[in-house]
């Protein structure tokens, strides 16, 4: 079987980029308006956030909502191509031509292989820069005296005093009680005084904001007299301030807007000072198996074009194209969230999944083939 593509390849693979470039559209498409700018609608009034300023925030986020979609999108498409392609005969037609079920799942590989290889480009380009530059914009719009640098973090105004956070994120607690928080980490403060003079600097590895307020740890503040400075250090303190907890929350960078490169570097940070990193080795390791996961999932889905899909229409097709997406999606959820509770291997979670359906459909492959 030569790997080299031939007429029938392209010819099925035409077919294949057409449903799935198709159903690739309508569910960006619908998850633009119903889950983008319909949510986004209820923020328009607060600040400067208008409906204008909500439209590009949902634009920037395209290219993260494509790169989401696009695995569901390649399966529903690739089993409404194939299914159409059999309903026509089109597929015995190649088969009595010599066109072996197995370069059928070639022809199927080399035309998501393209897409595929795009979109994980896409991951580590566009799709974090949009969710950074639309984090940006929505919080700078919301609140006037914040901002977010890509390089210098999360900055808040409140008065005289100045924050530079260098990341942050929403915590919860472990006993599953529903107790949520935010937390920043590397934090500095910035206080003057009326005249514009810089009174102190103060550092924190990390600042929570629960019910009572803020609270500081490992401080290590520096204060500037006029002939003098001083320095201090304490493993707690408050901080009496009313920043915007949820608009600060809103604009922290999310490891899901990362690069690869950024979560590895999160990720030795948080090793090396004995912190929890599976915040971000969930979605770097997802970032890894993105492509495997894609092509293990059109693959695992080639065997019902030879039966199930035959006599089906374009309904049933559907449906078991989104029953198809959906079970994988749940299956994997399933196993990235026990990775996480239960503190294995998360390269384990994300491979256990396509393994399973790659094996079910070598079963289904097998039986249809007898």
């Amino acid at each position: 079987m030569t790997p080299f593509p031939k007429l029938h390849d392209l010819y099925v693979g035409r077919v294949l980029l057409a449903t799935v470039l198709l159903t690739w559209t309508v569910l960006v498409g619908l998850d633009f308006v119903i889950g983008g700018l319909m949510p986004e609608i209820d923020d328009v009034g607060t600040g400067d956030y208008s409906f204008s300023t909500a439209l590009v925030y949902v634009i920037y986020t395209v290219p993260r909502r494509a790169y989401f979609l696009f695995p569901t999108a390649a399966v529903i498409g690739s089993l409404m191509g194939l299914g159409q392609l059999a309903a026509t005969s089109e597929l015995t037609a190649l088969r009595a031509l010599g066109l072996s079920r197995r370069r059928v799942g070639l022809a199927v590989a080399m035309a998501l292989a393209l897409l595929t290889a795009l979109m994980v480009v896409n991951g580590e380009t566009l799709a974090p820069w949009g969710q950074r530059r639309a984090d940006a914009l929505k919080a700078s719009a919301r609140s006037p005296d914040m901002i977010v640098a890509q390089y210098s973090g999360l900055w808040a105004r409140e008065g005289n005093t100045f924050l530079n956070a260098g990341g942050g994120q929403e915590r919860s607690s472990a006993d599953g009680n529903g107790d949520t928080w935010l937390e920043l980490q590397d934090v500095h403060l910035y206080e003057f005084d009326g005249d514009g003079r810089l009174e102190s600097i103060a550092h924190a590895a990390r600042a929570e904001h629960r019910d009572q307020g803020w609270l500081l740890h490992d401080v290590t503040r520096t204060w500037f007299n006029e002939k003098s400075v001083t320095r201090t250090e304490s493993l707690q303190e408050r901080w009496e301030s009313q920043l915007d907890a949820a608009a600060l929350a809103a604009s922290a960078v999310r490891p899901s807007a990362l690069t690869s490169s950024a979560l590895r570097a999160s990720i030795d940070y948080r090793l090396r000072n004995g912190l929890d990193a599976s915040e971000y080795e969930e979605p770097y390791w997802g970032r890894w198996f993105y492509p495997f996961n894609v092509l293990a999932l059109c693959l695992a889905a080639v065997p019902f074009a030879f039966g199930t899909l035959r006599s089906g229409g374009l309904g049933r097709r559907l449906f078991v194209g989104i029953v198809f997406a959906l079970g994988f999606w749940l299956l994997q959820t399933q196993f990235v969230r026990m990775a996480s509770v239960f503190k294995f291997d998360f390269r384990l979670a994300y491979m256990i999944p396509p393994v399973l359906m790659l094996a079910v459909s070598a079963v289904l492959f097998r039986r249809r083939s007898g």
